[in-house]
């Protein structure tokens, strides 16, 4: 089974650069986006042989989910159950005979940190959401989720130690959500692997590859054993993000 997530920074724009033959380049079973910035109507966009689910940011032009996918679902879910999270049309759940995919777009913590407090009440929530999925199946989170992990997963780790995306806060966060029973399935494969997922669009940054790997697929860690692939597609453009792959047996 093939996934591929992608944070495509505006799905209408994205069409614009090439995104329906990407789409169907890349033949995943599985089709995440964040970032789609839309409202319900604005796009008519579908696809032979798949479904599709939004979750949709009740202020216009922000944020925004979705799957696309081949499987019929179990059950559908949007959001993470919690009232003050689930305004921004930051997460899909899909239900399978055996596993939950779940896609999430992560709140930026903002220049400043100013939105910092509030990133960490999401983190928790979300790690809450996962570890109680987790005890009935296997769970795999895709998605933006706002965190260069380690020093390798950055460009400029030194300057930006303070940084939205970079904070110690926000990597404590993530090491405890793999603590809680989750793989980086990118990092479990490609231990030593410098590649990157996003890259500004200031300074010509993905030019000189000056980027960050903020965008994931974490794995329950009993699914370890049925990874196939995970991958970074760095030469696909249409968003200031790449997509990025997962592939189970």
């Amino acid at each position: 089974m093939k996934f591929i997530s992608w944070n495509v920074n505006g799905l209408r724009a994205c069409r614009e650069k090439g995104f329906e033959e990407i789409f169907r380049k890349l033949d995943a079973d599985f089709f995440c986006l964040q970032e789609t910035k839309l409202q319900e109507g604005q796009i008519d966009l579908n696809f032979d042989g798949y479904v599709s689910y939004w979750d949709y940011a009740e202020k216009k032009g922000y944020s925004g989910t979705a799957i696309f996918t081949r499987h019929q679902p179990l059950s559908v879910a949007y959001g993470l159950g919690v009232e003050e999270h689930d305004h921004e049309g930051r997460a899909v759940t899909l239900e399978y005979d055996d596993f939950y995919l779940v896609t999430a777009y992560v709140p930026n913590s903002q220049d400043g940190l100013r939105r910092l407090d509030y990133r960490m009440r999401w983190d928790e929530a979300l790690r809450a959401y996962l570890m109680n999925l987790d005890k009935k199946k296997p769970v795999i989170l895709c998605g933006d989720l706002n965190v260069a992990h380690e020093e390798i997963d950055l460009k400029n780790p030194k300057a930006n130690r303070k940084n939205a995306g970079f904070t110690d806060e926000e990597r404590t966060q993530f090491s405890t959500l793999l603590a809680a029973g989750f793989t980086d399935s990118f990092r479990k494969l490609h231990p030593e692997d410098v590649t990157y997922s996003w890259w500004s669009y200031r300074f010509k940054a993905r030019e000189k590859n000056a980027g960050w790997r903020i965008d994931y697929f974490v794995i329950s860690n009993r699914l370890n054993e049925r990874l196939s692939a995970a991958n970074i597609h760095t030469d696909i453009m249409g968003s200031d993000h790449c997509p990025v792959e997962l592939v189970l047996k």
